[in-house]
């Protein structure tokens, strides 16, 4: 039996929470990496020591979410299994729709 899928704003709100994390990463790393230019020493050690630590919470975020993600992933994957071919039908009529709109761009 399949089960029930998730409401469509849970995979907003993770999909909004990976980018928001990510851009946050990608800010402080840039940050970081500006300071970096005239350090030398101990406060290279300490530039280290942080990069490493935003690393550290990036894959520790990342793994959380991949958590909240995997019910979603089974519930896929069981309507698939389930109706294998209403899953043909409509990926067939994706295609051709997609077809069409890439036709009649030329």
């Amino acid at each position: 039996m399949a089960r029930k899928p998730l409401p469509h704003t849970d995979a907003d709100q993770i999909k909004d929470q990976v980018f928001s994390e990510l851009q946050a990463l990608i800010e402080e790393s840039e940050k970081l990496l500006s300071q970096s230019v005239t350090l030398v020493g101990e406060e290279a050690e300490t530039l280290r020591a942080q990069v490493g630590q935003k690393l550290r919470q990036a894959r520790q975020a990342a793994g959380q979410l991949r958590a909240k993600a995997q019910p979603m992933v089974h519930a896929t994957e069981d309507y698939i299994g389930g109706h294998p071919w209403q899953t043909v039908a409509i990926s067939a009529g994706l295609g051709l729709v997609v077809g069409l709109l890439l036709g009649r761009r030329d």
